[in-house]
């Protein structure tokens, strides 16, 4: 059975409860976590969006688990900025940090003013900012003039391994470029047909590579609480490539989210009143091959999931 990790939403919740939650995960048994790095949340009814490297400081020093962040460097963050950060908490936090890096959404990177490119150049901006980290993180003093520049930067404080450089992707084409030079992949629940391919696509790089799922899911003690608390807080999140990359604003997302009914939500997230119907989920997609499934709740309380699947999930995957 795979790992069972707690996902962590800055969109959705202040960081003070955040870190509170994440306590409390690894107290029911989550075996690691990760959280989002967003400038703004995808919803005005989520209303939240704390910076998400002060509370990693924060959350590794208050845990054993080990964390990891999504991450797009290249136009909000310059790529030696995050490794120096990612290097220092590889210092302070052995082994128990890794950043999974992807392209972005204009709803975080149109604050800096700067065009938003299409997706082939936010690929090759990308592949760029890896170059830049690698080096980096290999003690050289780094040099680049290209779709991001870079001037004699070299890092003072390194870990005595560097961070895992996970590929996030939710395409078949994406997971097979990033299986070129990640050291896993991450992606998000989706049919288990495409999950299949994409990971075929993926392994094309290396069989020994770790592949993480984020499972996005709705639980309440009442099916219908369950299904509002997953419209309310995550219609928005329903669209696909190219809308969910190119919107820029909360207010763009709740307009276009206008007409996206109760049911539809099944569609793109596991709800459910029952926690016997997440064992068999959650087992069904383990068998997909992941190393990690990461639960979030898309509801801004997370206390009563916690301590649900703490008490009546997380033992059972277990035992399976």
């Amino acid at each position: 059975m795979p790992l069972i990790g707690f996902h962590a939403s800055h969109e959705q919740v202040d960081p003070v409860s955040l870190l509170k939650a994440v306590q409390a995960a690894e107290k029911a048994g989550f075996e690691a976590a990760m959280c989002s790095d967003h400038f703004s949340p995808w919803s005005e009814r989520q209303g939240q969006s704390g910076f998400a490297w002060s509370w990693l400081g924060a959350a590794l020093q208050a845990t054993s688990l080990t964390i990891g962040v999504v991450n797009a460097p290249g136009q909000r963050y310059h790529p030696a900025i995050i490794a120096q950060a990612a290097a220092t908490l590889g210092l302070m936090f052995p082994g128990r940090f890794w950043v999974a890096l992807g392209s972005g959404e204009a709803s975080n990177e149109h604050i800096t003013g700067e065009s938003w490119p299409p997706k082939a150049v936010r690929n090759a901006r990308l592949g760029e900012c890896v170059k830049v980290m690698r080096a980096l993180f290999a003690g050289e003093t780094v040099c680049h003039d290209g779709l991001v520049r870079v001037d004699r930067a070299r890092l003072w404080t390194l870990p005595d391994e560097p961070p895992k450089l996970i590929g996030a992707a939710v395409s078949v084409e994406t997971a097979g470029w990033v299986g070129q030079w990640a050291d896993g992949l991450i992606t998000v629940n989706q049919s288990r047909e495409h999950l299949r391919r994409m990971i075929d696509a993926f392994r094309g790089g290396g069989e020994t590579k770790r592949l993480y799922l984020q499972v996005h899911l709705s639980y309440a003690r009442d099916e219908s609480a369950a299904l509002e608390i997953a419209h309310d807080q995550w219609r928005s999140n329903m669209f696909a490539p190219p809308v969910c990359w190119d919107l820029e604003l909360p207010a763009h997302f709740d307009e276009a989210s206008r007409f996206v009914r109760k049911e539809d939500m099944r569609e793109a997230v596991l709800i459910s009143s029952e926690p016997a119907r997440f064992v068999d989920w959650l087992g069904e997609l383990a068998e997909l091959g992941f190393d990690g499934l990461y639960l979030h709740h898309v509801g801004a309380e997370q206390q009563e999931f916690i301590e649900t699947f703490g008490e009546r999930v997380l033992p059972q995957l277990a035992r399976s």
